[in-house]
């Protein structure tokens, strides 16, 4: 199923920001995509470091209210492990905002989503909250979040939904109420990458055909102001999964 669904009229005109630090830095100009990281545990940008900006983009059809604080989303589900490492940042001052609540949501390898299990075509359990969490940053403005990398679904590249809430209330069952929502994107993942993940047993068994970041009609092919991560392997083998990084900058 593709994503159909528009930003709501009040995610007009918020932004999101990528960073470059140090001498790569002194060499950027706004507008200009941000350098990959060298490794997956690079530290979190400063508040002197010069703002990338880019859009928003649509939150979908499969987003759930409601779902848990944790940091490990990917409970029994198979796929290789992805690391994500997310920095929030102030889009003024550079400055990282701390307790903000960073949540996550995509497909599992068969391109299905907890809560609409069926619509890619496979037939499994469905608990409605498989894949689906968030984490509240540090004062360091880092939100790290444990899953599997996600397969696809018809008519999608591959990619991750994410969302940027501050003054949430934690509830006593493990979710959380209220806030502000402030900021509404997707995560994309390289397409080098994306053609060793697809060729795993686990991804290939997904028959459905997978549309490549070129062919997406949501990604603008932006790069790293786009929503691209920066992956790193964790291992020697594309089975041993990915790091990926990036730092979303948003209007507090």
């Amino acid at each position: 199923m593709t994503d159909t669904s528009k930003a709501s009229p009040t995610a007009i005109g918020r932004r999101t920001v990528l960073i470059a630090t140090g001498a790569t830095a002194a060499a950027l100009t706004v507008g200009a995509a941000a350098p990959e990281a060298p490794t997956a545990a690079q530290a979190p940008v400063a508040a002197a470091a010069v703002c990338t900006l880019t859009k928003e983009m649509t939150e979908g059809p499969y987003y759930l209210d409601g779902q848990l604080v944790r940091a490990d989303v990917s409970e029994d589900k198979t796929g290789i492990p992805l690391e994500l490492t997310l920095t929030v940042v102030d889009d003024s001052t550079c400055a990282p905002l701390n307790k903000a609540l960073v949540e996550i949501w995509h497909c599992d390898a068969l391109g299905e989503y907890s809560g609409f299990v069926g619509n890619n075509g496979h037939d499994e359990p469905d608990n409605g909250t498989f894949l689906r969490g968030g984490v509240l940053t540090g004062p360091d403005g880092v939100a790290r979040i444990t899953t599997v990398h996600p397969g696809w679904y018809r008519g999608r590249c591959v990619h991750i939904h994410v969302k940027v809430h501050t003054d949430v209330t934690l509830t006593a069952d493990g979710s959380f109420t209220g806030g502000q929502e402030l900021h509404t994107g997707q995560l994309f993942f390289s397409e080098t990458i994306t053609t060793r993940v697809a060729a795993l047993a686990t991804y290939a068994a997904n028959t459905v055909p997978r549309t490549t970041l070129a062919q997406d009609g949501i990604y603008d092919d932006g790069g790293a102001a786009s929503g691209l991560l920066t992956l790193t392997a964790l291992g020697s083998s594309t089975s041993a999964g990915y790091a990926g990084t990036l730092t979303l900058g948003v209007e507090s």
